[in-house]
């Protein structure tokens, strides 16, 4: 299965955001999110919960699986969050 990967920064809009994440979903029936930083964080559980909302209406529920990831920035490890969203079944 192919997995999209959303980056998700601090100036990232929520609302854009869940709409892509809306999107990717009904497509490929999973999404993951990749944030470093607070505010990125911050942006990217605000879409999620969006997201709900907006998929709400077909009588979908979603499913948040966080972790931790490494990210390379500018050839230096960054520790960030991974959010696998999918579909509950």
């Amino acid at each position: 299965m192919n997995n999209e990967t959303l980056k998700i920064s601090s100036k990232s809009n929520p609302n854009a955001v869940a709409g892509a994440i809306a999107g990717i979903l009904t497509e490929k029936g999973r999404v993951e999110m990749q944030a470093i930083g607070a505010g990125a964080i911050n942006q990217a559980i605000k879409a999620i919960a969006i997201t709900r909302s907006y998929v709400a209406a077909s009588g979908i529920d979603l499913v948040c699986v966080p972790a931790f990831c490494t990210v390379k920035v500018e050839n230096e490890d960054r520790t960030g969050m991974k959010f696998i969203v999918k579909e509950a079944k």
